[in-house]
């Protein structure tokens, strides 16, 4: 069973609007993701409604999945559902003493689909280890942010 929450967090020494010009650009999600390899942004502009495809991959597998905006409140947070397992992932955007604290998310409160579940625990080796490696990607995501947006 999916835990309900997963979170890491990175203070970024930048402002908010330079980090949220980062985080923002969906499309340059590929650059910071060790698994959403591309994302492919379905209108313009974006905004809670916006739907995205998406190509992932881990190892040799590679499998597309769909989302859409629901929440975007400028330079304080980004929120996508992803439709085949229902979870939600964000990006909350906090002022601090030196910048900006980002806190990436994996919700799944309401647990995930059947199909994702059998295929996490049978295709990607069980939920211990693939939550493992969520949360890995999500610290090496925000690093990969943090250097975008500070060197802006």
């Amino acid at each position: 069973m999916a835990t309900p929450l997963l979170e890491e967090s990175i203070e970024i020494n930048t402002s908010a609007d330079k980090v949220w010009a980062v985080i923002s650009d969906l499309k340059r999600m590929g650059e910071w993701s060790p698994q959403c390899k591309k994302m492919i942004v379905r209108g313009q502009p974006i905004g809670v409604g916006t739907r995205t495809i998406n190509i992932n991959r881990r190892g040799p597998l590679v499998w597309p999945t769909t989302a859409k905006i629901v929440r975007f409140v400028p330079n304080k947070e980004l929120a996508f559902k992803i439709a085949e397992n229902r979870t939600v992932w964000s990006y909350t955007l906090d002022e601090s003493a030196n910048g900006v604290t980002v806190t990436e998310r994996r919700d799944a409160a309401n647990g995930t689909s059947k199909v994702s579940a059998f295929l996490v625990d049978k295709v990607f080796g069980g939920n211990d280890s693939f939550e493992t490696e969520l949360k890995q990607g999500m610290a090496a995501t925000l690093t990969k942010i943090k250097r975008a947006a500070e060197a802006a």
